[in-house]
């Protein structure tokens, strides 16, 4: 049964990365819905953020092939319950629409949405939250008129207390340790 399933990618901002792992979803045959790219908590590591709706097992495998490749630290898979997950989107709408009537202003206020610009011709709303959020907005503001429209891929961070990229190399470092130590006891003494 499909499902909708979070990935995330850790890796150094290398170039063509992200390439190279959308190029694993396309040969599956699996759509992406939302792909984010940032710095994450870690110096140095890059958070790569996909959204799929897919089967489980399918998931796993493509994570199990995203792990393989070089420049990937590691790639984890999460349910929508495991994460806390937003969009931003950003709605551009006439300003004459918005001094019209006070229609505007109350679904504004109504969606815990803000305004972040007003010129004479257009006025920038930005609503954050999850995309059945910002979508509902976008249909009750396209009543007045939106001239413009988008959304941002999902952000979103595991409900645990520590990243499991964290727990991931803190374990690595833990086996390079025991091998570094055995390979040291087995070195002749000179």
């Amino acid at each position: 049964m499909k499902k909708e399933f979070i990935i995330t990618t850790y890796s150094e901002n290398n170039i063509g990365l992200t390439n190279r792992i959308t190029i694993i979803f396309t040969r599956r045959k699996v759509n992406i819905e939302s792909l984010t790219g940032s710095e994450s908590a870690l110096p140095g590591i890059h958070k790569i953020t996909i959204v799929v709706n897919e089967e489980e097992e399918k998931v796993k495998n493509i994570v199990k092939q995203i792990d393989k490749l070089v420049d990937v630290l590691k790639a984890f898979y999460h349910t929508n319950e495991e994460m806390i997950y937003q969009e931003i989107a950003l709605y551009k709408v006439s300003t004459t629409s918005l001094m019209e009537s006070d229609a505007i202003e109350r679904l504004i206020r109504r969606h815990n949405a803000r305004i972040l610009e007003i010129t004479p011709e257009y006025t920038v709303i930005e609503k954050t939250g999850h995309k059945e959020e910002t979508q509902e907005l976008f249909e009750e503001l396209n009543k007045y008129g939106v001239l413009q429209f988008i959304r941002s891929g999902r952000i979103a961070i595991t409900r645990s207390r520590i990243e499991k990229l964290s727990e991931f190399l803190k374990e690595r470092d833990e086996i390079l340790l025991k091998v570094e130590s055995r390979n040291q006891l087995r070195q002749p003494i000179q």
